[in-house]
């Protein structure tokens, strides 16, 4: 039988789930049955997990046949749904269309009507300076027309200028022709944003292109070079600590530490290779990577600043989760093959309370190992450590604050002012368990990174109106949902009663 705790435990984590659910359902009915069919996409992809977890918290555990059985009727489910949510969708568009034009046509009418009687509607310019030419203002005032954007008032905005009017298009198709009008009267001189306004209404920024993000220094880049070489160090200590002597007391055994310090490096590596390799293709430029060494884990990974504007939500999407999915998924399968290998004589000796510090990593060990886990002291491969801290390395980033790629990936699906909320509670949360884990110095470490290094969100995409579809709101959940199953431990008495620790 369940105590009274851990009864609570799972129905706040049951109703958690439920509630996030529901305000999805919420969100998406304002789309009609395309919000609808997006929304049950989006659970497809949670519920295997949601299901798996839950049984695994009441003391049901799935073998691999059943895992795979979840998995593959989330993927047939899915493909059905995307099936009918595009042919749902074609239909929608060319209803749009045929309205969007009818529309047209009688706001050009308008238009020349209004044109004929007086020229109110012409722009006005608030404010006595405009940072921009006159004669370079008047042409930008020309990428402007009926069917995309019609500015009425001008402000003068920094170094540019901020339009407001109507926004008569499609987001997409409306900044891919004023941007395109914009390049070619003035190359790269100036740069074309399309924002929501203060007032909830879409807004034309336009800045000189001095404005972009600059390169990195030289100066950065030494002290690139300095933490690359104090996470070397980090992580060799890291591994010989793991394999029961000090470094630092006898560097003539580095060599024992630098095959696991090379595995963690290859997470550390193919986390920063995803992210490079999914920007070239958006024409994104990351700067170099500023490795942060710590003597517990060998690293928490990276910071990696944009040095170019991101054109899309979508971009800065695709470019943050990159990372996280190529870390993880090697992480992942790091553990599996670790696990698999795991025998009695392994290398390595771990007490049975390492597998109750991760709700998925005790979960796996459940269904791979399984009796071996009650024993005080299990032996594992060391694949299995390693793929645990890939694990580990890999949620931190994903928390939802800042610049950290869970933060980019709030930011990316549900706009800048959310991102801020989530960082506000990332941190209060941090600084909770700081408060309640004093013998865990990591919350406290993240918290200072996160205020003094990442609290900032990135700056506006250019085209910042259209976001990303419901498949990549699905996958973010996805990843935020592996996060918390990673950094979240299970409890001493459930732990116990799954057999996790006798």
């Amino acid at each position: 039988m369940l105590n009274t705790s851990e009864t609570t435990t799972i129905l706040v984590i049951i109703l958690v789930a439920l509630g996030l659910l529901a305000w999805g359902y919420n969100r998406a009915k304002g789309y009609g049955k395309l919000g609808t069919l997006a929304w049950l996409q989006s659970v497809s992809l949670m519920a295997p997990w949601l299901i798996f977890f839950g049984l695994f918290a009441l003391g049901i555990y799935l073998n691999i046949v059943g895992i795979l059985f979840l998995l593959i009727t989330s993927v047939i489910l899915y493909i059905y749904l995307g099936k009918r949510l595009r042919a749902e969708g074609q239909d929608v568009m060319l209803r749009e269309k045929a309205a969007q034009r009818i529309q047209q046509e009688e706001e050009k009418k308008a238009e020349k009507d209004k044109d004929n009687s007086s020229t109110d509607t012409e722009p006005k310019n608030v404010g006595d300076v405009i940072p921009i030419p006159d004669e370079d203002l008047q042409l930008i005032k020309g990428i402007f027309g009926i069917d995309t954007f019609f500015a009425t008032e001008t402000i003068s905005y920094q170094e540019g200028a901020i339009f407001r009017g109507n926004l008569r298009g499609d987001p997409d198709e409306s900044y891919q022709k004023m941007s395109e009008k914009l390049k070619n009267n003035f190359g790269e001189k100036y740069r074309l944003f399309l924002v929501e306004g203060t007032e909830g209404k879409p807004v034309v920024i336009i800045l000189p292109s001095t404005d972009d993000p600059q390169p990195t220094t030289l100066l950065q880049k030494n002290l690139a070079l300095v933490l690359f070489v104090a996470t070397v160090v980090t992580t060799l200590e890291a591994a010989s600590i793991l394999l029961g002597f000090d470094l630092f007391n006898n560097w003539n055994r580095y060599q024992e530490a630098v095959p696991i310090s090379l595995a963690l490096w290859s997470v550390l590596i193919s986390h920063e290779i995803g992210h490079r390799i999914v920007a070239k293709r958006y024409n994104i430029r990351m700067s170099v990577p500023f490795f942060l060494p710590t003597w517990q884990i060998g690293s928490f990974g990276a910071i990696t600043r944009f040095e170019s504007l991101i054109p899309t939500r979508n971009a800065l999407f695709d470019t943050a989760l990159a990372g996280p999915a190529c870390g993880g998924i090697l992480s992942f399968i790091l553990l599996i093959v670790g696990l698999t290998l795991s025998h009695d004589g392994s290398l390595f000796q771990v007490p049975t309370q390492f597998f109750q510090g991760s709700i998925l990593v005790g979960s796996l060990a459940k269904v791979i190992i399984g009796d071996q886990l009650q024993n005080s002291i299990v032996d594992v491969h060391p694949l299995t450590v390693v793929g645990w801290l890939g694990l580990v390395i890999t949620a931190l980033n994903l928390m939802p604050a800042g610049q950290l790629d869970g933060g980019r990936i709030i930011q990316a699906i549900y706009g800048r002012k959310t991102a801020r909320r989530t960082t506000i509670i990332t941190l209060v949360i941090l600084g909770i368990v700081t408060i309640f884990s004093p013998a865990n110095p990591i919350p406290l470490y993240w918290a200072v990174i996160i205020l003094f290094l990442q609290r900032d969100l990135e700056r506006p995409s250019l085209n910042e109106l259209t976001e990303p579809d419901d498949t990549r709101a699905g996958w973010g959940l996805l990843a935020l949902f592996l996060m918390l199953a990673t950094l979240i431990p299970l409890s001493p008495g459930l732990a116990g009663r799954l057999g996790i620790g006798g």
